[in-house]
């Protein structure tokens, strides 16, 4: 095999509200803390269990950010793909740290909200196509990712080659 592959995949609720900070050139970035969970009965004593795993998830990209910004809140419920990566940092009193957090980046990203929450709920998807110098790529010139990043209607985006739409309402016979 030639080559390697870093890609996260993650369904859960937001722990808190998203926090925006603005960088030095003007773009925002967005920390998000997420949960994810799973439940099972305990073989032993019958009870249900749950486990909670909380991810750091950091959004460098401009649009997804803005859709962040505005439509996640605490509980919101949202897909969310990126790339693992660990950095280093220090803390007030020099000592190394370490946080491993799944990051989206322009084109190498995306969010979903997945439910119908808070003020116009609304789904937004990062770009999984490179747009090139048109500005347009994918099929049909849509640009999967670079259309509407804060429309209204929760729920999955329809992907490029989605066969839902092909499907025709009347009976066959």
């Amino acid at each position: 095999m030639a080559g390697s592959v870093n890609k996260v995949i993650l369904v859960g609720n937001l722990g808190r509200d998203p926090d925006v900070r603005t960088m030095q050139n003007g773009g925002k970035v967005v920390n998000l803390s997420l949960a994810t969970s799973e439940s099972w009965n305990d073989r032993q004593t019958g009870e249900r269990r749950e486990k909670t795993e909380w991810h750091r998830v950091v959004i460098f990209d401009d649009r997804l950010a803005e859709t962040a910004e505005r439509y996640l809140r605490k509980g919101s419920k949202v897909y969310v793909e990126g790339q693992l990566q660990t950095r280093k940092w220090q803390d007030q009193s020099g000592q190394d740290r370490y946080s491993t957090e799944v990051v989206l980046q322009r084109f190498r990203g995306a969010l979903t909200m997945l439910d119908g929450r808070g003020q116009g709920a609304g789904g937004g998807q990062g770009g999984d196509y490179d747009q090139g110098p048109g500005g347009s790529g994918g099929p049909g010139g849509q640009g999967y990712g670079a259309g509407d990043y804060g429309h209204q209607g929760g729920g999955f985006d329809q992907r490029p080659g989605d066969l839902s739409s092909d499907l025709d309402d009347e009976i066959p016979f």
